[in-house]
């Protein structure tokens, strides 16, 4: 009995001496984790928070001098969608956020014929601030806003964009043809290393200028509900 009790003390204490006692006594709790490893969730919003005040402070600027407010973004950060317009309008401008006009309320029911909304996709603009009387952002404004725009993909890192008017295909796609040429079909955009897919659509003030154009819409947006189902 008493060989077998030193036999297993003996083990106890060879077991013991293998422990780091500094890990079992000290008063920290044992992190599990790389202390080096981010935190995406407030990486993304510090960076975020960085760029909008980056755009808010950009200096001789004729947009910014005339509008009344920085619309930056709307949505889920995190979200695998990010949906690019083209700038603020009169509505947008008085309440700070994209898409909450006539367009943005037909954007919503669009969202949600696929089943998505605001809290599912991200939205922002080619352009932080409306241009004066709701018109087109001209190319140097474009190319101001650009570097930004390009900083808030990176950020955000979506799986897929949908560039709504021409403005938004221009500006990330380089390309000026005809909206009805570019629409549905994927086309491979890469920033950073990035890949994502993008898709080219009609933006929704086109659309309430020309209703009959939706069914053309419509076919995209079902594009998106099944690209998402593969992602």
């Amino acid at each position: 009995m008493s060989k077998n009790i030193n036999t297993k003390l003996t083990k106890l204490i060879k077991y013991y001496s293998l422990i780091n006692h500094n890990l079992i006594f000290n008063n920290k709790s044992i992190n599990r984790y790389n202390k080096n490893q981010p935190n995406t969730q407030k990486d993304k919003a510090q960076s975020l928070k960085k760029l909008r005040e980056d755009i808010k402070n950009i200096k001789n600027c004729k947009l910014k001098e005339s509008a009344s407010n920085l619309v930056f973004s709307d949505g889920n950060p995190d979200s695998k969608v990010m949906i690019i317009g083209e700038g603020p309008g009169a509505n947008e401008d008085k309440e700070g956020l994209p898409f909450v006009g006539r367009a943005g309320q037909l954007l919503d029911k669009m969202l949600n014929a696929i089943n998505l909304n605001r809290e599912k996709v991200y939205i922002t603009n080619v352009v932080n601030y409306r241009p004066p009387e709701n018109r087109k952002p001209t190319e140097k404004e474009v190319e101001r806003y650009l570097p930004y725009l390009k900083k808030h993909i990176e950020i955000i890192k979506p799986k897929i964009i949908l560039l709504l008017g021409s403005t938004a295909m221009n500006a990330i796609l380089g390309k000026t043809d005809v909206i009805s040429k570019m629409r549905g079909k994927w086309n491979d955009f890469e920033i950073n290393k990035l890949k994502i897919y993008s898709l080219v659509s009609f933006h929704p003030a086109y659309l309430l200028r020309q209703p009959d154009q939706k069914k053309f819409s419509w076919i995209d947006l079902k594009m998106i509900r099944e690209k998402l189902k593969s992602l």
